[in-house]
């Protein structure tokens, strides 16, 4: 693109006129030294000295990226509108126009700069193919954002007939289709297998897909291996927290731990680590909270920083600066506290920024990582045996999850023919995302529905493509759609209140309710669960169980969840009972004591030092996971699922020995042991 013609007056410092090369470099120094105003002024000089020159349309499109990263967006716009009247075959321009756009808060006119370019490359070679499918996954990203799912999808599908080899293309098509319980989610189309597909699945999307904990540790592996890769940077090897550990093993010292993550402000985990800095033990440990996430001045967020020891914004900071900021901090344990969730920096991780880093809470299940040693969860979670289908060391919390004791409820509750619900049907509740509700468990609610008459189900708004899907679908089962009802997304608070109004919370399996379970339960609600092999389908079983409710609304076979529902229904039970419990013992049950859950937390890190201090630090087990991920993608999940499978682990090592007989498997210590 640049060449080196020389520009007429513009001089360098020894007062030889400079090259369009030279300016290039010297203005990439001064952006790199920050110097970003002396570099646009750089350009600004040259482009008016040189107003015709043929490599015009390059110098403005470089000066628009220098001033869209100084976030002067209107004026970025208007050099990178000029780039696009000057040379209008640039594809390039089009791409950084849309974001300028987009930043600008006028998505409509990102996504027309992008349909425009995608129009514009009819003729698919090397070049148009990238700029063609980059602006069809840009499109479909500020569509989904904008909620526009169906739209959304239709852009990534046209991409990935074009190029199927994009797994984040892949990633967001299926996570789509789930948000919009667009059944069969695994679809194949114009040169896009299924297994193809399914390779692409992400983390959080396989835990809502099935209920096969073998599958979903090999795709974190597998996810890990290919999205995440290998470190940029040097991994760290000697650490301050660890030399000074052992000098001072024998002597009492508090412990450094260093909480990652985004969600520190207005979110789910943010709303239930409320209370947990606060809680520390200084006497025992020190407390850094590093912060990866978006701007935010929210008060739960100014709240993390009050309750911090130290609070840090690593988010403005490249993974190798990060994690020289946390070893020379001198952080001994970190827990990370998103996992593959978004704006996780698990990247930064992999380049080892603390001697013991933890897995806890922000992820429901393991991370198929080398480099996470723990992951912290509860007897229910987790069950004794079912270690094996985690990298990471087990351990336990008496109910893995905190909960803020402090949160706001809104005082003015909602009478039901204000949010839509008739005044004397029973009303079953599920305020999950739509993305968790598959076609099993619809299937499952539909027949409750229909064994209970006057019931309706109350649902949390989603895309209206899975309201109509979900209403259509209970239609051609003979369900009067009118019977299913969706809550419209409101502020936290006055969610909260609202749950009053609901009779039985229904739970979704195999992706069940985490903090949607413990905010029904500290409003009073009782909740249904269906708890199968998985973290994520057993969470909400251990805080049905931590907050003192009987076994029999933890159900473990598909046949007992339903038959429970209906008799609950039908008003055999005291749900009354359940909820006076509920709220008379909210403040001393298991799950809504966190003053003793970081209590056991302090214990486990303890703990942890210890095994690093003593040379027993576990290091994660991958063995087989490549070969557990190529198996798992040839079972049909959609077609039987495999929480209705009787025999779980025959059922791996039937097909594992089939396997073996024409492709020898290395034994491990999972499902495929040597035989004694």
């Amino acid at each position: 693109m640049p060449d080196t013609a020389q520009i007429k007056p513009a001089e360098t410092s020894g007062g030889q006129a400079m090259s369009v090369m030279e300016l290039i470099q010297t203005a990439e120094a001064l952006k790199s030294s920050g110097q970003e105003m002396s570099a646009i002024a750089l350009y600004d000089q040259f482009v008016a000295n040189n107003p015709d020159h043929p490599l015009l349309y390059a110098l403005l499109f470089n000066l628009g990226v220098i001033l869209t990263d100084a976030r002067d967006l209107h004026r970025a716009r208007e050099v990178m509108e000029r780039v696009v009247e000057i040379a209008p075959d640039f594809h390039s321009v089009y791409i950084n126009l849309g974001r300028i756009y987009e930043g600008l808060g006028d998505n409509a006119q990102a996504v027309i700069t992008w349909n425009n370019l995608a129009s514009r490359l009819n003729q698919l070679n090397g070049s148009a193919l990238k700029h063609k499918t980059m602006a069809l996954n840009q499109s479909a990203r500020v569509l989904e954002g904008a909620h526009q799912d169906e739209a959304a999808e239709t852009a990534l599908r046209i991409s990935l007939e074009l190029d199927p080899h994009q797994r984040e293309a892949m990633q967001h098509f299926i996570a789509l289709r789930q948000r919009q319980c667009a059944w069969p989610i695994v679809l194949p189309f114009e040169n896009m297998t299924r297994d193809n597909l399914l390779s692409g699945i992400s983390p959080l999307s396989i835990d809502a897909y099935t209920d096969d904990p073998m599958f979903q540790l090999a795709v974190s592996y597998h996810y890990n291996l290919k999205d995440v890769g290998e470190p940029v940077g040097e991994i760290i090897t000697k650490h301050w927290a660890a030399r000074n550990g052992k000098k001072t093993a024998n002597t009492q010292q508090k412990i450094r731990i260093g909480y990652l993550s985004s969600d520190l402000r207005e979110h789910a985990i943010g709303h239930l680590m409320y209370e947990v800095m606060g809680l520390h033990d200084r006497s025992k440990v020190e407390v850094y909270s590093y912060y990866c996430g978006i701007a935010t001045n929210d008060a739960i967020h100014n709240h993390y920083k009050e309750t911090s020891d130290h609070f840090i914004d690593i988010t403005g900071m490249d993974d190798v600066t990060a994690a020289r900021r946390i070893a020379d901090d001198g952080i001994q344990i970190l827990i990370d506290v998103n996992g593959y969730t978004r704006d996780g920096r698990v990247k930064l991780l992999a380049l080892r920024p603390a001697p013991v880093i933890v897995n806890w809470l922000g992820f429901p299940g393991s991370l198929g990582s080398p480099y996470h040693n723990y992951i912290v969860a509860d007897d229910w979670v987790i069950p004794a045996g079912d270690e094996i289908y985690y990298s990471e060391a087990v351990t336990r919390l008496p109910c893995y999850q905190p909960n803020n004791r402090l949160r706001i409820v809104a005082d003015t509750v909602p009478t039901r023919a204000e949010v839509g619900l008739p005044e004397k049907a029973f009303v079953y509740c599920c305020f999950n995302g739509t993305h968790k509700i598959t076609k099993f468990t619809f299937d499952r609610w539909l027949e409750i529905l229909a064994r209970v008459p006057d019931s309706v189900l109350w649902l949390l708004s989603g895309a209206e493509t899975s309201h109509g899907r979900l209403k259509d679908y209970a239609k051609a089962k003979g369900i009067d759609p009118e019977r299913i009802i969706f809550a419209a997304k409101m502020a936290n608070a006055h969610h909260l209140a609202r749950y009053q109004l609901a009779d039985l919370f229904l739970d979704t399996t195999p992706y069940g309710a985490h903090t949607t379970c413990s905010d029904a339960l500290w409003m009073g609600v009782p909740v249904l669960t269906l708890s199968g092999r998985t973290f994520a389908s057993r969470v909400c079983g251990s805080l049905v169980k931590a907050a003192g409710l009987p076994d029999d609304l933890v159900c473990t076979t598909v046949e007992d969840y339903i038959d429970q529902a209906v008799a609950l229904g039908r008003g055999n039970g005291d749900l009354a009972a359940y909820r006076e419990q509920l709220l008379a013992n909210r403040m001393t049950s298991t799950l809504f004591d966190t003053t003793k859950l970081v209590k056991h937390l302090e214990d486990l890190y303890a703990g942890m030092w210890q095994d690093c201090l003593d040379d027993k630090l576990p290091q994660p087990d991958l063995s087989n996971l490549d070969t557990y991920f190529e198996m798992g993608l040839k079972y049909d999940h959609e077609g039987i699922e495999v929480q209705a499978i009787k025999d779980y682990r025959g059922f791996w090592q039937e097909r594992l020995a089939q396997r073996h007989a024409y492709r020898p498997v290395p034994y491990d210590n999972r499902l495929w042991k040597k035989p004694d």
